[in-house]
């Protein structure tokens, strides 16, 4: 129990870490019209240098803006220019003293109501999720992933990946792939996600959810710790 509850709270504390650096990305206005997504994702990374020491990220670092906002993770579009009236999201995985975090969130450049009602929207279609595997102990992946689908729909949005999350942990988490459904939130994920992962230890859960208006041509992102703890939105 000592050990899991150490594990617990590395895995807070880097997400908590996350949560931080997010917030200085806000106050430096690093997320601006005019600066290209693979600059503003350069500058985060040595933002993320300069505060923490962090010089390794788990996954590809991602800024997409306006239509690129569309594209799922394992999509690479070419660099874009962040536009007036923009909307932006960010997916960033860095690993701090060897823990995983992962977090996203989404960014509104001007005025557009229809980009501020699917930003507005992101954080309740995740306490949603999370509401859904707080109350159903013994919920697969495959099921809470439909449970988000259906928030998606009902919100009147379209869900843009084919998953809505993964495992969590150490560096390197168990390795994720297309091969091994199970550690994904996703249709075919057919274990209970309160489970003890292949070495014994409790698995932990990223929550992501990827909204696209796919007719206006945007969409926006939202991801956190879904087990542990709650970030602010």
């Amino acid at each position: 129990m000592a050990e899991e509850d150490e594990r617990a709270a590395r895995l807070l504390d880097a997400q908590a870490k996350a949560v931080e650096l997010f917030g200085e990305i806000e106050r430096r206005g690093l997320i601006a019209a005019g600066r290209g997504e693979r600059a503003v994702s350069d500058t985060i990374r040595e933002l993320a240098n300069e505060m923490f020491g962090v010089r390794k990220f788990w996954h590809k670092r991602i800024v997409r803006a306006g239509p690129n906002t569309l594209h799922p993770y394992r999509v690479n579009p070419p660099d874009r220019l962040i536009a007036e009236d923009d909307i932006v999201f960010c997916d960033f995985g860095p690993i701090f003293a060897d823990w995983e975090a992962d977090f996203g969130r989404t960014f509104v450049i001007g005025d557009d109501p229809v980009k501020h009602r699917l930003r507005d929207d992101l954080p309740r279609i995740w306490d949603g999720g999370r509401r859904c595997f707080e109350q159903r102990p013994g919920i697969t992946g495959e099921q809470l992933c439909a449970e988000v689908r259906r928030l998606i729909a009902e919100a009147g949005w379209e869900h843009g990946a084919p998953y809505a999350g993964h495992l969590v942990g150490e560096f390197p988490h168990e390795r994720i792939n297309g091969d091994d459904i199970e550690f994904y939130i996703a249709p075919g994920s057919d274990q209970p996600m309160r489970r003890p992962d292949r070495a014994g230890r409790r698995c932990h859960w990223i929550l992501e959810i990827h909204v696209i208006d796919r007719a206006r041509g945007f969409g926006g992102f939202h991801e956190e710790l879904l087990d542990l703890g709650h970030a602010p939105a």
